[in-house]
């Protein structure tokens, strides 16, 4: 056990970067690497999903990419972004490295207005922009080197098979609930508030993102797992923070030149 915390706390020394936010991060893989993951998966959606083909709904969803896109930083992508609209009644959408944006068309059902989609949208483009796949992959190989060593510790040590067996699945647990799901929880915080940002930049109005939430702790009808057991922060926790930050972008909204005319 005391070999894999030393691998876990391992990872805040090699941090290499910070995210946009000033967090430290341990990123192990290659942009190029993950933009090459990002298009295969998203290959992958495209043949096994249903794409949209109603020509209002994916003429809305591009008026908002197309507003966002020219404020996410120069770097995060250098190409031209793919946005698909699918055909899928999940209240969901994703952006992955490599330029591709996913939207279903059950989150439009939530999202009752222009700037809230986009809300939902700048959040997932957060994640790529600070590069949260590849922390997120850094981290679970890290945790599973973690567990290997820990495994081969406990053999060498002459711990029995029982009891080796309850002490990995301790380590497990502290992985899981320990690294895992706080790191995703940070990450899904962190790109609120990146979401947030790009959305005010664009001329979306950033109040619009707080009441997306509410929208979603409606639809969720209170099924959501308590806060320490899930990837994402709890709806509550994620309002306040949204309604906290958004003094800090209202110049940016107030600069935007043009406020997009995205119709639903």
């Amino acid at each position: 056990m005391r070999i894999f915390i030393y691998v876990v706390l391992l990872s805040g020394i090699i941090a290499c970067s910070t995210s946009p936010t000033g967090r430290n991060q341990v990123k192990l893989f290659s942009s190029d690497t993950l933009n090459s993951m990002g298009n295969d998966t998203f290959a992958a959606f495209k043949s096994e999903q249903k794409v949209s083909t109603q020509r209002i709904e994916n003429q809305y969803v591009q008026c908002i990419a197309d507003a966002l896109i020219p404020h996410i930083p120069t770097g995060t992508f250098d190409g031209d972004w793919e946005v698909v609209v699918f055909d899928d009644e999940q209240i969901n959408a994703f952006a992955l490295p490599g330029g591709k944006i996913g939207v279903y068309t059950g989150i439009l059902k939530v999202a009752e207005t222009p700037d809230q989609l986009a809300s939902v949208m700048g959040h997932e483009i957060g994640h790529v922009i600070a590069e949260h796949g590849n922390e997120r992959m850094s981290i679970a190989t890290l945790s599973n080197l973690g567990l290997q060593i820990t495994n081969v510790g406990l053999k060498s040590a002459g711990v029995t098979n029982k009891n080796q067996a309850l002490m990995m699945a301790g380590a497990g647990l502290l992985a899981q609930y320990g690294v895992n799901l706080p790191f995703s929880r940070a990450h899904e915080s962190e790109s609120d508030l990146i979401g947030l940002q790009l959305m005010a930049k664009a001329g979306f109005n950033p109040h619009a993102a707080p009441k997306l939430w509410e929208n979603m702790a409606a639809a969720a009808k209170g099924s959501a797992p308590p806060e320490w057991q899930s990837t994402h922060p709890a709806n509550d926790t994620r309002i306040a923070a949204l309604n906290a930050a958004i003094p800090s972008v209202m110049a940016d909204y107030r600069a935007a030149a043009n406020k997009p005319n995205c119709i639903q």
